[in-house]
C-alpha cells in the first residue's frame, strides 16, 4: 500500500486549529476536478490546495466534511477500491485505507456523498464552504442542502447559510507555522538552485526552452513534484511582457534574459525571477535599468518588519520606481501629476509582490472589512519590483527600449525584519557575471 506524502498527524493538528474556528459550523472542501487536456488526455492531476491542506490526500473524487464537536468530527468521501481501475489508473486508497492512513474519523464510497452529507448535516445551521470554484462539486453541495431542508419538513429550518470557506481557509494558511515554513524554505531552495543553473547555462544561441529544460532538470531532480505556475523564460524584448510564455525563441547575444519560475514541493511553491544579460556581462543601458531596480527592491526588503502594511510597500515601490522612470528619461513634467493620470502604470503595470504559499498567489486578505492588515511574524510573500519598456516604446531612449527587468525574492516575516529564503540566487551585478564567467 501507498504512504501519505507527508505525515498525517501534521494535517490532523492543521484540522484541530479549523475545528477550534469554526464555532459550530460545519466545513465542507471538495478535490479540484480531473481536466481533460485534449481528447482523452488529462491534464497532469494536481489536489484543491485546501483539501490537501487539511488532510495530505491527493486523488480526485473526494471531499471531507468536517463537523466540530460531532461524532464522527471528521469524514471523507473517496472513491472505491477497484482493481481494475487501478490496474488502468494507478492505486486507491479506498475508504478503508483512507480512515486508516489519513487518521480521518469515518469514510464512506464517493457515491454516498449526498446520502451521507444529508444525515451528518442535520443540526447544524452554518456551513462553510466555496461556491463557483468546482461546478459539479457545487451541485452535489445544492442538493445536499436542498434534501437537508425537506428533511426538516415544515419546522423552521430553511437552507443552511453558506459562508466561504477559501476566505476562512485563507487565514489559517497567510501564518506559516514551522511544517509551513519547512516546505516553503524547500521549495524556495530548489526554485533558487534551478535559477542559478539556469544562470550558468544561458549562452547567446541557446533556446528559450532549453533553458527551461535545465530548470525542469533541477527541480524534478531535487524532489519537486512540479512548478508552481508555468515558466516565463523571457529574452530580450520578450522580457516585456509580463507574463510571456511561449519560451521558443533564441537567446541573442546583447540581449538580457529574465526568468520567472518557482518549483512546487509538497504543495508549497517558491516564485522566483532573475533578469541577467545572456553573454555574461551587461551593457551600460542594461546596467542602469537593472541598478535602478535592485535599489528599490532591496530597499523595499529592508523596510519589512512586523506591523507595517503591505499597501505602504506597494506605494514605496510605485513611488520609487516613479523616479527612476524620471531619471531614465522615460517621463517628465511633474510627478504628482504623472502618477495621478497613471503615467507610471505603463512601465510599471502590476503590484510589489503577493503572498506565497500553497499557491503562488497565496490565499489570504489584504485588507479586512476595507482595513488594510499588519504584517505579522510568519507571512510569507515576494517583492519583485520591476521595469518594462517595451521595443516600440518611441518615447523611450533609444538605447532603453525592448529593456525589462524584474527581480522577485520569496521572504517570511520574522520579530525583527525578515529572513530571505531565496539569497541564494546571485542578484548583484558583479555576482552574476561573475557566476556566469564560470559557464
Amino acid at each position: 500500500m501507498r504512504k501519505p506524502t507527508e505525515n498525517p498527524e501534521i494535517f490532523k493538528r492543521r484540522r484541530k486549529k479549523v475545528i477550534a474556528k469554526l464555532n459550530g459550523a460545519a466545513l465542507f472542501v471538495a478535490a479540484h476536478p480531473e481536466q481533460i487536456r485534449n481528447d482523452d488526455v488529462h491534464h497532469f492531476y494536481r489536489q484543491d490546495s485546501n483539501m490537501y491542506y487539511l488532510t495530505g490526500f491527493e486523488e480526485p473524487e473526494s471531499f471531507l466534511l468536517i463537523r466540530p464537536n460531532q461524532t464522527p468530527e471528521t469524514v471523507m468521501f473517496v472513491r472505491e477500491k477497484n482493481v481494475e481501475r487501478e490496474t488502468w489508473d494507478g492505486f486507491r486508497f479506498g475508504p478503508e485505507g483512507t480512515k486508516k492512513e489519513f487518521m480521518i474519523d469515518e469514510v464512506y464510497t464517493i457515491d454516498k456523498l449526498e446520502e451521507k452529507a444529508v444525515e451528518l448535516l442535520k443540526g447544524f445551521e452554518e456551513i462553510y464552504y466555496r461556491l463557483y470554484k468546482n461546478e459539479e462539486a457545487d451541485k452535489h453541495v445544492q442538493n445536499i442542502l436542498l434534501k437537508l431542508k425537506r428533511a426538516h419538513g415544515r419546522s423552521g429550518y430553511g437552507l443552511l447559510s453558506i459562508k466561504d470557506a477559501d476566505t476562512f481557509l485563507g487565514e489559517f494558511r497567510l501564518k506559516k507555522d514551522e511544517d509551513d515554513l519547512s516546505n516553503q524554505r524547500k521549495a524556495s531552495q530548489i526554485s533558487a538552485d534551478a535559477h542559478v543553473a539556469a544562470m550558468k547555462f544561458t549562452k547567446p544561441g541557446v533556446t528559450e526552452r532549453q533553458v527551461q529544460a535545465v530548470i525542469s532538470h533541477e527541480f524534478h531532480m531535487n524532489g519537486a513534484a512540479r512548478v508552481g505556475y508555468p515558466y516565463i523564460i523571457a529574452s530580450g524584448a520578450n522580457a516585456t511582457t509580463l507574463h510571456y510564455n511561449f519560451n521558443d525563441q533564441t537567446c541573442k547575444n546583447g540581449d538580457l534574459l529574465l526568468i520567472d519560475a518557482g518549483a512546487e514541493y509538497n504543495y508549497y511553491s517558491g516564485d522566483i525571477t532573475r533578469t541577467f544579460p545572456v553573454n555574461g556581462k551587461f551593457s551600460p543601458a542594461q546596467k542602469k535599468v537593472y541598478e535602478g531596480v535592485l535599489k528599490i527592491q532591496k530597499e523595499i526588503i529592508a523596510s519589512i518588519k512586523p506591523g507595517i502594511y503591505f499597501k505602504d510597500l506597494h506605494k514605496m515601490g510605485e513611488d520609487k520606481l516613479t523616479d527612476l522612470m524620471f531619471e531614465l528619461g522615460l517621463l517628465s513634467g511633474k510627478k504628482e501629476d504623472v502618477m495621478k493620470a497613471n503615467e507610471h502604470r505603463k512601465y510599471y503595470p502590476h503590484g510589489i509582490g503577493h503572498w506565497l504559499g500553497m499557491d503562488v498567489h497565496d490565499s489570504g486578505l489584504y485588507f479586512i472589512k476595507g482595513e488594510a492588515r499588519p504584517i505579522e511574524v510568519g507571512m510569507c510573500f515576494t517583492i519583485e519590483p520591476g521595469l518594462y519598456i517595451p521595443a516600440d516604446d518611441k518615447s523611450a531612449p533609444e538605447e532603453l527600449r525592448g529593456i525589462g527587468v524584474r527581480i522577485e525574492d520569496n521572504l517570511v516575516v520574522t520579530p525583527n525584519g525578515c529572513d530571505n529564503l531565496t539569497a541564494g540566487v546571485p542578484k548583484e551585478i558583479d555576482e552574476i557575471e561573475k557566476l556566469m564567467a564560470q559557464r
